[in-house]
């Protein structure tokens, strides 16, 4: 741990990858195939809003934001045809449990249940008002096995942040395009993230109209003063509404912590093709740790 950000948003960065890393590799892909769930679109979509049961698509495009309605609903409630939330929850967690398996095999497996312990711990004292996909995620059954307990508590924790994510990008004025744009002017690349999440062009360009409009991006697409500083507000928003559950926790538990998960999440994030959820390239940078 450093002193350079907050403890939040140093955690996230590290148990990122280890619920993210099973979207991407075969023995999640192998899991959802089994369960009738075919191709990327079905596997993702059923398996991320499970936890809500056999919804439709509008309150999954207002759930994970960033995703383009239409692509979303090239999936939902279609995929329900196919395999019940049911089978799409035991089909992520049969995947996740594989994946880290493999990939955690020559970590020490105490500090794998080491994670695993207090990351269950911080998760069953999250408040999750206002927070679906968090407070969905939370109110499964609790799992057994040593990596199904690692995926498990990573994910609520990593939604309950996501969620509180949104909250910051609703109350800042920004759609999911939008935010998308943002983090393009920024350090990552729109060929990669645009098809990843279903714009258009003409959706994205439209979004890079309002923001040069708002002041928040010049008209070469480059982040002006005015967007930099709106997103250094964003982020710390997001730090804040993720950090109560971390402030009774002694600063050596959290260097604890850190310090084990930081060998599990190299070798996750090592593994991710691309770069789904907007992870930072290091989890310090040059804004305040304090909002």
């Amino acid at each position: 741990m450093t002193d350079l950000v907050h403890p939040a948003r140093a955690l996230w960065w590290l148990f990122e990858p280890v619920h993210a890393v099973t979207y991407f590799q075969p023995e999640g892909r192998a899991a959802f195939e089994e369960a009738g769930l075919h191709g990327r679109l079905h596997g993702y979509f059923a398996s991320r809003s499970a936890p809500l049961g056999a919804v439709d698509a509008a309150p999954v495009v207002a759930a994970f934001f960033t995703f383009a309605p239409a692509m979303v609903e090239r999936a939902l409630p279609e995929v329900w045809t196919h395999a019940s939330p049911e089978e799409a929850l035991a089909a992520r967690l049969k995947g996740s449990a594989a994946t880290l398996a493999r990939l955690l095999e020559h970590v020490d497996p105490e500090q794998v249940d080491l994670v695993a312990d207090t990351l269950e711990r911080a998760a069953s004292r999250l408040d999750c008002a206002g927070r679906v996909l968090a407070a969905a995620n939370a109110a499964l059954p609790p799992t057994s096995g040593r990596y199904e307990r690692l995926w498990q508590a990573a994910t609520v924790m990593r939604e309950h942040r996501g969620d509180g994510h949104v909250a910051a990008l609703v109350a800042a004025g920004l759609d999911g395009c939008e935010a998308l744009v943002v983090r393009c002017a920024m350090d990552m690349r729109r060929e990669m993230i645009q098809p990843l999440r279903g714009w258009t062009d003409a959706e994205w360009e439209a979004a890079v109209e309002r923001l040069v409009e708002r002041g928040w991006l010049t008209e070469r697409g480059t982040l002006t003063e005015l967007g930099r500083m709106g997103h250094q507000s964003l982020e710390a928003a997001t730090d804040l509404a993720a950090a109560r559950v971390w402030e009774d926790y002694p600063r050596a538990e959290l260097d604890r912590l850190a310090a084990a998960l930081k060998p599990m999440s190299a070798l996750c994030r090592s593994q991710l093709p691309v770069n789904p959820a907007g992870l930072p390239d290091q989890p310090y940078t040059e804004a305040p740790a304090q909002p």
